[in-house]
Parts: C-alpha cells; sequence; structure tokens
C-alpha cells in the first residue's frame, strides 16, 4: 500500500508546503526597491520615445539646431555632484552601522538633495536666458524639444526631490537605521539613474 500511495500522491493538491519546508520570497529585495525598479523602466520607456520622436523631427527641413547655452554644463557637473554625495551617504551610512541627522551620511544626504534644487534652478535660469534672447518655445522645433526633454528631466528630479524630503524627515525624526539606510539607497539608485538620463539627454543636445 505504501507503493501505491507513493505512486498515486498528488503533491499539486496539497494546501501549503511540505512538512519541513519554511516559505521563502522569491527574492530577497524590499518591495520599494522592486517598485523603483519598475519605475526606471518606464520612464526609460517614455525617454527613450522622446529621442527617437526628437530625431524623426529633426529629419524634416525646417529644423534649426539650437546652440547650447554654456550654463548647461555647470548644471551638468552639480547633479553628478549631486549623485556622488548620495553615493558616498549610502556607503558610510553602511560603514558606521547608524544614520542619523547630523551625521556624515546625513549630511551628504543633504547636500545631495541641496545641489539637486541648484540644478532645478540652474535649469530654469537657462530657459529664462532663452526665451530672453528670442529662442521661444514655438519659434523653432529644436527650441521645441529642448524644453519638452529638459522639463521631463526636471519633474522626474522634482518627483526625486520629494521623495528625498521624506527621507530628510525621517533622519531627523531618528527612525530605525534599516529604514533610513534604505531611504538613502532609494534616493542614491534615482539620482544615479537621472544622471544617466540627462548625460544622455546633454549629448543629445550637444550633438545635434
Amino acid at each position: 500500500m505504501s507503493f501505491y500511495r507513493d505512486v498515486t500522491n498528488k503533491p499539486w493538491n496539497t494546501v501549503g508546503l511540505p512538512e519541513g519546508i519554511e516559505p521563502r520570497p522569491a527574492f530577497n529585495m524590499p518591495n520599494e526597491k522592486v517598485a523603483l525598479i519598475v519605475f526606471a523602466i518606464c520612464a526609460s520607456v517614455l525617454f527613450s520615445l522622446l529621442v527617437v520622436s526628437y530625431f524623426i523631427r529633426m529629419s524634416v527641413g525646417d529644423w534649426v539646431p539650437l546652440a547650447t547655452p554654456s550654463m548647461l554644463w555647470v548644471n551638468t557637473g552639480m547633479l553628478a555632484l549631486s549623485s556622488v554625495c548620495f553615493h558616498f551617504a549610502v556607503l558610510q551610512s553602511r560603514r558606521t552601522g547608524t544614520v542619523r541627522f547630523r551625521s556624515s551620511a546625513g549630511l551628504l544626504s543633504l547636500a545631495g538633495g541641496l545641489l539637486a534644487v541648484l540644478f532645478i534652478a540652474g535649469q530654469y535660469a537657462v530657459s529664462e536666458q532663452l526665451l530672453a534672447t528670442g529662442h521661444g518655445v514655438r519659434v523653432n522645433a529644436a527650441n521645441s524639444f529642448f524644453y519638452l526633454l529638459t522639463g521631463i528631466h526636471v519633474v522626474h528630479l522634482a518627483g526625486g526631490l520629494w521623495v528625498w524630503a521624506r527621507a530628510q524627515l525621517r533622519l531627523a525624526l531618528g527612525n530605525t537605521a534599516k529604514d533610513a539606510r534604505l531611504s538613502l539607497e532609494l534616493c542614491a539608485w534615482y539620482w544615479h539613474f537621472l544622471l544617466v538620463i540627462w548625460a544622455g539627454l546633454f549629448y543629445l543636445l550637444l550633438s545635434t
């Protein structure tokens, strides 16, 4: 009877896991990181479609290239420094094991966010400079794409600053080190992603 029971056994009809086996997650990653990865993929698709549209529109005969303002180099440097600050904030939080608002990790995170704010202010100043010199949105298709690409990137960065502000609040309230480190890692991942996106957009604007 034992042989017959083993042969006719249908484990897929069993509710729950067999005895002695504990449930384990499919992969060891917080839900917040999974959500960020999914969002980054969607954002990458959006920017890819915009770049494809840029090249298609550029092939039309009325396209007049826009001279890239030199201040964009300064803004790019600030965004790069912002990303570096978040990177070292994560490294410091892992090294010390504790994250506080006035710790080295907290101060690096604060500097990273403030540099991102300066980047947005710099992008706004570039737009004002172009408008003052007669390069409005409707003057040329190249102008329109410049404002579109830089504007959507700034919107994504502003969303990241909202998450950063919540992370700073967690640090100020003295939340657990695990939650604080997760917030810093999410910010660092997102800032690295936005830096890569901006580097691609900046190269596109420079080369065309």
